[in-house]
């Protein structure tokens, strides 16, 4: 008998398709999890784990994101049906789902079969689950932090804008960038404290600018606290008139 051909006739009491053993999960996980697997041996086993519906099926399915090949068309469509099979385990993939964006190196996927399986006024929240799961330390990739915060910026509002604000402070120079923008895109002036002292504290020219600009384009009145901490802080062509900043 196949490695597939368990799954063929076999049924448990419910109707459902049965449910394989640990050591047959481990086999499709290691096709699942390489490039170096036969492409329709590979195709094959997302197939029989998209109709298991189960938290350890949407956990191997989710290793299927974990690498990219050639032709890039093969790898959109195996990743589309990984994505398809993790949804359709409904809440039973949310666990593994948080899990995997801990570790993961990339969470466009990962995220997006989120949004598949969570109600639209819940997806925030889970978003904000897992950006709990990140620190402002420096990691070697930076890339998940960097995409949920601007992922975030799309749903702007009060819990966003609390969760974000730390991320002003990150290690890496391109999540602080982000960040700026995601808490920019709130568009609240209470963050006004967090900017400015952001501003005071970044080397980056960058950040400085984006900060600068956009405190510009909103043209939000500085609490008197904040004037002298900012004016000092003002990147090059930025001033400070009647606590607004302004372009030179």
């Amino acid at each position: 008998m196949g490695l597939f051909d368990i799954f063929k006739s076999k049924s448990n009491a419910e109707g459902g398709v049965k449910q394989p053993s640990d050591r047959e999960l481990l086999r499709m996980q290691k096709l699942v999890s390489t490039k170096m697997s036969q492409n329709y041996d590979r195709q094959e086993a997302i197939d029989q784990l998209s109709k298991l519906g189960s938290a350890k099926s949407a956990a191997v399915l989710l290793k299927r994101f974990d690498w990219t090949m050639e032709p890039s068309i093969t790898d959109q469509e195996e990743k589309e049906s990984a994505a398809r099979g993790i949804v359709a385990a409904g809440q039973a993939a949310l666990e593994p789902i948080r899990e995997h964006c801990r570790k993961a190196e990339s969470l466009t996927w990962p995220l997006k079969t989120l949004k598949d399986i969570v109600a639209a006024e819940d997806y925030v929240d889970e978003l904000l689950g897992i950006l709990d799961l990140f620190d402002t330390e420096y990691v070697r990739n930076a890339e998940p932090k960097i995409q949920l915060i601007t992922l975030l910026g799309d749903y702007p509002n009060e819990e966003v804008r609390i969760a974000v604000e730390p991320f002003l402070q990150d290690a890496s120079e391109p999540v602080r960038f982000a960040a700026v923008t995601t808490v920019f895109a709130v568009n609240d002036p209470a963050s006004l404290p967090s900017l400015i002292a952001a501003l005071a504290d970044e080397e980056s020219l960058r950040v400085r600018n984006r900060i600068a600009q956009c405190l510009t384009d909103r043209q939000w009145e500085l609490p008197e606290a904040l004037v002298e901490s900012c004016a000092e802080a003002l990147p090059p062509d930025f001033n400070l008139a009647d606590r607004v900043v302004r372009r030179s």
